[in-house]
């Protein structure tokens, strides 16, 4: 009995100087044999053993204090404590789900638009006053190039071949045919001082009452500016028939002769700005001439022989 008195008192001691570690968690004894007991009976001395909760509050770890576990304590109670008052501080919508905030830009969509539409409208205004400037320096080039003309004379013409015969046509209706093989020659200058010239004819022909009796036509070719070029043209015609005309060609002892006129067309054109300024002359040239069978110099063309339109 005194064992068992002086066991109690020992639980009882223990009791109030064990310190609470938590007033949410109990501190729970057991009765183990005590070390002063040597048979090992049952009524040998128990001694009261705190069992712990948790293995840092075991008696195996004394390193670790109230200061240690208070710490932690507050650590980890403080993370749990900030993140679950920051869930519950969020707001939740309709659906249920979190509502975040949402970092608003400064300004409004219209903002942008206007500005969009300002560049589009600048660009388009800077695309309309390149288009009228150059329109502008197109016209004033086309109009210093336009009083550039080609300037064309007739020096002479000079005859090869001609002979009048008797003979018939393709439907084998007899009637007088001319032959006729000339040379005409004649000079063209471009009086243009920043662009050269494309020059080139119509059929040059020689007429005989109306008929053609022969025909020739100048190439095309390029002619530099401020540039004069001589060019000869052969203009021939080989059996025309002559029909009812025919009977005004004379024959004499001086040879045949055989009033003609020299008619064509001399045609020009400047690239004064590439393809996109052009300047286009033209000028029709009308020569009345005599040639005779036995004169075989060059017939010589005054100023004022030919008409220059």
């Amino acid at each position: 009995m005194m064992l068992s008195s002086k066991s109690e008192s020992d639980i009882t001691s223990l009791a109030p100087s064990s310190p609470s570690r938590s007033p949410k968690r109990p501190v729970y004894y057991v009765q183990s044999p005590s070390r002063d007991s040597h048979d090992g009976d049952k009524s040998s001395s128990m001694q009261a053993t705190p069992i712990s909760n948790s293995p840092m509050e075991s008696p195996s770890h004394p390193s670790f204090g109230r200061h240690s576990r208070n710490s932690s304590a507050s650590r980890f109670s403080g993370i749990f404590r900030s993140s679950s008052g920051r869930k519950n501080s969020r707001k939740r919508n309709d659906k249920g789900w979190p509502e975040c905030n949402v970092i608003l830009e400064e300004g409004s969509y219209d903002e942008f638009s206007d500005k969009a539409f300002t560049r589009r409208f600048q660009a388009l205004i800077a695309v309309l006053t390149f288009v009228v400037l150059f329109t502008v320096f197109c016209l004033i080039i086309w109009g210093a190039g336009r009083p550039f003309k080609a300037e064309v004379t007739v020096k002479s013409l000079t005859v090869h071949n001609l002979y009048v015969g008797e003979g018939s046509d393709f439907t084998g209706v007899p009637t007088k045919m001319l032959t006729v093989n000339v040379s005409l020659r004649m000079n063209i200058y471009n009086p243009a001082t920043f662009f050269g010239i494309h020059v080139h004819s119509t059929p040059i022909n020689l007429l005989f009452s109306r008929i053609t009796v022969a025909t020739g036509e100048l190439k095309k070719y390029y002619q530099p500016r401020k540039s004069h070029r001589a060019v000869t043209v052969n203009v021939e015609g080989n059996k025309v028939p002559l029909y009812g005309a025919g009977s005004a060609i004379t024959v004499s002892q001086t040879g045949v002769e055989v009033p003609l006129t020299l008619s064509f067309e001399i045609r020009s054109r400047g690239d004064v700005v590439g393809k996109l300024v052009r300047t286009k002359h033209h000028k029709e040239i009308t020569c009345p001439v005599v040639i005779n069978s036995l004169r075989l110099k060059p017939i010589k063309f005054k100023k004022n022989s030919c008409t220059y339109d």
